[in-house]
């Protein structure tokens, strides 16, 4: 893949396997709560009877000092593990890792419920073991001695854990009908030579653009995990739990309870059991149900010297404990963008170009009119599937921004009730690893993507439908009376507000 036009990009391939089961469980279980609050609740002892004759327990966490008691209606913190069991660790006999070590606090007294993905490659204490990479604790000691190494790292209490096998994520997904995800850019990989030869990653293929993702082909996308930074990895973790958990319908959630429920408990191991257990949780993801979900990124870390390490700072550490403990809205990016050399050299020959040119453009902004008409027109022309409806290119990019034509596509998607519409998707690259934005054009004039958007602006004519995540921009969408078109932000929401207006009004239409 190459940039076009203005710039050259190197693709970034990326994606860690993880929490996507601590959502499709979240999504099972709080969203479940949460939807038919009253019902499930009056029915904890079925629930209880299903985890009970179905879920096996997770060995030593209910020893004395591993768990945290919690007093009935008080708040709860929930470890979420998935282990990583590769390829080479089947054909070796080595033992599992946890690549996925989520923390879900339900505190409905706050204004949000946290979750905080912990680094696997941090290095940490060990209790017992001493100084190790934290995804180590559970191949020395299970679940058990994850708790404990968590605990002492962060001081946070932790009430419950659930160990997951990804097995379980495909069927439920599956069960769920399939979910609709804006996919940001092309992710591909197939271990054949050139491009294989290293680390026997999975197979995938899922193409740039909005698209309906089922069973195999999700667990497919969550678990893609090449080159991705871990922050890059959590925010494509918690976009897709945002989208999925919009999607599920209450009523397909209740409908199909005791099928998803066993799901769940064959697919987990978990210390919650009985039916008081189960109550008090139920009861609690009922109440969280209202707030908003803020991720706590765990950052700043640096590399350690020689290795892949990664370190964290006591002061940090104990800034992260407070905002996990004391959730709220978040504010700005989703975290801090590393840029490149190469990044950092487009960034300074764009805003060069813009000084001489004397530019009006908004700040953070470039004006690039011909390589946006050029990936436009390509896509309106495409012999496959040529546009019958209007496509929309943007005159403006943000500064540092490369496309990647390889990405671009014009296709046609079909809603849940199969009737096919005609799509494309424009993919650029803005400075950082893993940050890709785009534009999206489509016939389906009701995509669940665009449902509840959180305010409306009228701009130049135009009437905007802003969609935001904390204080950023997420989307920015447009209707016609032939189509909706959107632009969307990075991963880590790393387009400001007035870069993302900036490029929506910029649309223009080819051949106009």
């Amino acid at each position: 893949m190459t940039g076009a036009a203005f710039d050259g990009a190197p693709p970034r391939p990326g994606f860690s396997l993880l929490k996507r089961v601590a959502l499709a469980m979240a999504i099972i279980v709080l969203s479940t709560a949460g939807a038919v609050a009253t019902t499930v609740l009056l029915e904890v002892k079925s629930v209880a009877d299903v985890f009970n004759k179905v879920s096996v327990p997770i060995p030593g966490v209910n020893e004395k000092g591993v768990l945290d008691n919690v007093d009935a209606g008080d708040p709860q913190t929930i470890l979420v593990l998935g282990s990583d069991r590769r390829f080479v660790d089947k054909k070796t006999g080595a033992p599992a890792r946890s690549d996925t070590m989520l923390l879900i606090r339900l505190d409905p007294s706050k204004g949000a419920t946290a979750v905080m993905s912990i680094p696997r490659d941090l290095r940490v204490t060990i209790p017992g073991v001493g100084t190790r990479k934290i995804n180590e604790a559970y191949a020395d000691g299970g679940p058990k001695l994850s708790v404990k190494t968590i605990r002492a790292l962060l001081g946070i209490p932790i009430n419950h854990v659930v160990n997951i096998n990804f097995g379980g994520f495909q069927r439920a997904v599956d069960r769920l009908g399939c979910v609709f995800l804006d996919v940001d850019r092309k992710y591909y990989n197939d271990n054949a030579p050139p491009a294989g030869g290293g680390p026997p990653y999975a197979v995938i293929d899922v193409k740039a653009g909005y698209q309906r993702l089922c069973g195999e082909a999700a667990l497919s996308f969550v678990r893609f995990r090449h080159m991705d930074s871990d922050l890059v990895r959590a925010a494509r973790q918690q976009d897709f739990l945002r989208q999925a958990k919009d999607q599920i319908g209450v009523s397909r959630v209740f409908t199909d309870r005791k099928t998803l429920l066993r799901i769940f408990a064959k697919y987990t191991q978990t210390d919650i059991r009985g039916e008081s257990a189960i109550l008090r949780l139920l009861k609690l993801a009922v109440e969280s149900a209202k707030n908003p979900v803020q991720e706590v990124q765990f950052e700043p870390v640096t590399d350690a010297p020689g290795g892949s390490d990664l370190l964290v700072t006591q002061p940090t550490l104990d800034r992260l404990r407070a905002q996990f403990m004391d959730a709220k809205g978040s504010k700005g990016a989703r975290g801090k963008v590393k840029k490149s050399a190469g990044d950092k050299q487009r960034v300074k020959r764009q805003t060069q170009q813009k000084r001489k040119s004397n530019s009006t453009v908004p700040a953070g902004l470039f004006a690039a009119k011909q390589a946006g008409e050029d990936q436009g027109i390509r896509l309106a022309t495409d012999p496959k599937h040529p546009a019958t409806f209007p496509v929309y290119y943007p005159k403006l990019a943000a500064i540092g921004s490369a496309y990647r034509p390889d990405d671009n596509r014009s296709y046609r998607i079909r809603d849940r009730g199969k009737n096919s519409y005609q799509a494309y998707r424009i993919v650029l690259s803005a400075p950082g690893i893993g940050q890709y934005y785009g534009i999206q054009g489509m016939t389906w004039k009701a995509p669940p993507i665009l449902d509840n958007p959180s305010q409306t602006r009228r701009i130049n004519g135009r009437k905007f439908e802003l969609f935001r995540d904390g204080d950023r921009l997420r989307l920015v969408a447009w209707r016609t009376p032939r189509a909706v078109y959107w632009v969307s932000n990075t991963l880590l929401q790393s387009l400001t507000n007035k870069q993302m207006l900036g490029i929506a009004e910029s649309l223009t239409r080819v051949g106009s």
